[in-house]
């Protein structure tokens, strides 16, 4: 009788170490920038439903939202992500550089592993009673803009080089371009943490003129605080913002889950994964789903990073790592 029981002991504990396995391979998690948690909450629900149809089996997505580039660094530091979505290449880039995720990132995915892109334009208050039209509006005495530090997140990145590729753009040179990038951020009395931290100052500490931010965040603004709170103004000349993602194969390897992380970050090319990107202002991939939503994407002059910048690498360590452009011309408040 007790070596029935012994034996019935240990296959229930086998069973129930078996269990926990299956839970732990079934656990999916996401750490991914500000902005993209109300994307990644409607896309979770759709692959999670396709995911069950297509292999029966059940998965749960976890989410860890903030900064993208306090984002990478907790992950570099040990957050256990499954994969990694961002809004800069850089932060990817860098885990790449301390093997946390493939060398060859980039060519694992589609479209530079780049799901959705993105551009920066400007929310103002209701009514826009500033009449701020373009990036030359920022940079008048007495307007207050609200921005996202971009030693902290790509959303701020995104801001400082769209305003200095405008004045290229226009034909100025990288001087003028520095000259009109540092008055502008002369009128941010703030820097915000990540886009969502931006946007709480803008409208809940009620701070600021304008919101310099992703395209995407006028959805998110809309759903949280009501329509009509904001005004969005796309300016004439921004930039190209890619949203890379990665499979984190440090944590992917220790829990198993490579073949589901791939599938969870596979599926943001599928049709139904672009229309819901779509449907949150992200700028999808697929031409024909672009096409129908021209209406949401305004048409703006549109640059590419590599235009003025060679790559964000290259833009990082001239402009954003510890000593600067960026940190000659902007003096904290």
């Amino acid at each position: 009788m007790n070596l029935k029981r012994t034996i019935t002991l240990a296959v229930a504990g086998v069973a129930l170490a078996a269990g926990n396995l299956a839970v732990a391979q079934t656990t999916l998690l996401n750490a991914s920038y500000d902005v993209a948690r109300e994307f990644y909450k409607d896309y979770n629900a759709a692959f999670v439903a396709n995911y069950k149809k297509t292999t029966g089996k059940d998965v749960k997505i976890d989410q860890a939202h903030g900064g993208s580039s306090a984002q990478a660094r907790a992950v570099n530091d040990g957050l256990d992500a499954d994969v990694v979505t961002m809004n800069t290449t850089t932060d990817v880039e860098f885990l790449a550089g301390a093997g946390v995720v493939a060398k060859d990132w980039a060519k694992r995915f589609p479209g530079n592993a780049s799901p959705t892109t993105s551009t920066m334009l400007f929310l103002t208050r209701e009514g826009n009673p500033k009449h701020i039209k373009d990036w030359d509006d920022l940079v008048k005495p007495g307007i207050q803009v609200i921005v996202v530090n971009p030693k902290t997140g790509g959303n701020g990145r995104m801001a400082y080089l769209a305003a200095w590729g405008y004045v290229r753009k226009k034909g100025g040179t990288d001087a003028q371009a520095a000259e009109f990038v540092g008055k502008l951020f002369k009128n941010v009395p703030v820097l915000a943490k990540g886009g969502r931290d931006a946007t709480t100052i803008f409208l809940q500490r009620n701070i600021g003129d304008v919101l310099v931010t992703f395209e995407s965040e006028v959805v998110s603004v809309d759903r949280e605080f009501g329509a009509g709170k904001v005004d969005a103004v796309h300016p004439s000349v921004s930039i190209i913002a890619e949203n890379p993602v990665a499979v984190v194969e440090r944590t992917v390897a220790k829990k198993g889950t490579a073949e589901l992380a791939k599938a969870y970050l596979d599926y943001l090319y599928s049709d139904e994964a672009q229309e819901i990107a779509a449907k949150h202002a992200l700028r999808p991939r697929s031409a024909a789903i672009l096409k129908k939503y021209a209406s949401t994407f305004k048409p703006i002059q549109l640059f590419a990073v590599s235009e003025y910048f060679g790559s964000l690498s290259e833009a990082q360590k001239v402009h954003f790592n510890d000593g600067g452009q960026f940190d000659k011309l902007y003096t904290v408040k």
